[in-house]
């Protein structure tokens, strides 16, 4: 790898802006967007689920290797668990371009949580929902952090990579492990 020109960084930082603004809007207004004529993908949520776990797998192997000092293995670890992130944008974003959103307690499946519904999961609702609001946070907070430290790679500043990459690995970790903790939680609400 070369070093990244001035120029070349202004550029990627403006890539980072766009993208960390851009990828959370889509996100948000594909909740209410259907694609009409498309089948519900109703297979999905425990695919992307495993995906958010093998990432968390990925990113403290990774993080090993570089400890090791194997940074050829870390890299290519890295580069994979960028990947499996982006796969799990491209899988939810389907998923909820093409289904209703889930919700937590509804065990007829009716589409509305009960006074009776609610009572039943009981202060679980609030676990969730603590879960899902932080992970929500966290995952629009790390993508421009997962970005920098990248760019930080390819300009070989290798000092500046390693002092955010303090902060986006415990973000990304909790990102990933979380998705598939909420989606065990909500996975007996989904419709079959």
């Amino acid at each position: 790898m070369s070093e990244l020109s001035k120029p070349e960084e202004k550029k990627y930082n403006l890539w980072i802006v766009v993208l960390s603004i851009l990828i959370p809007l889509a996100v948000a207004g594909l909740f209410a967007i259907r694609i009409p004529g498309v089948p519900r993908l109703g297979f999905l949520p425990p695919i992307y689920a495993t995906i958010n776990g093998i990432t968390a797998v990925l990113l403290v192997v990774a993080v090993l290797q570089i400890k090791k000092g194997n940074r050829e293995l870390h890299e290519r670890l890295m580069k994979i668990a960028i990947l499996f992130s982006v796969l799990f944008l491209v899988l939810y974003i389907a998923y909820h371009a093409t289904s209703d959103a889930t919700k937590f307690g509804d065990s007829n499946h009716d589409g509305v949580v009960s006074a009776n519904e609610i009572l039943e999961v009981g202060t679980m609702r609030f676990v969730y929902l603590f879960v899902l609001l932080t992970h929500i946070v966290l995952s629009i907070v790390v993508i421009p952090f997962v970005l920098v430290t990248y760019v930080r790679t390819l300009s070989e500043r290798f000092d500046r990579h390693k002092k955010i990459a303090k902060i986006t690995f415990p973000i990304w970790l909790y990102v990933a492990i979380t998705g598939v903790v909420v989606y065990l939680m909500i996975s007996p609400y989904y419709v079959s």
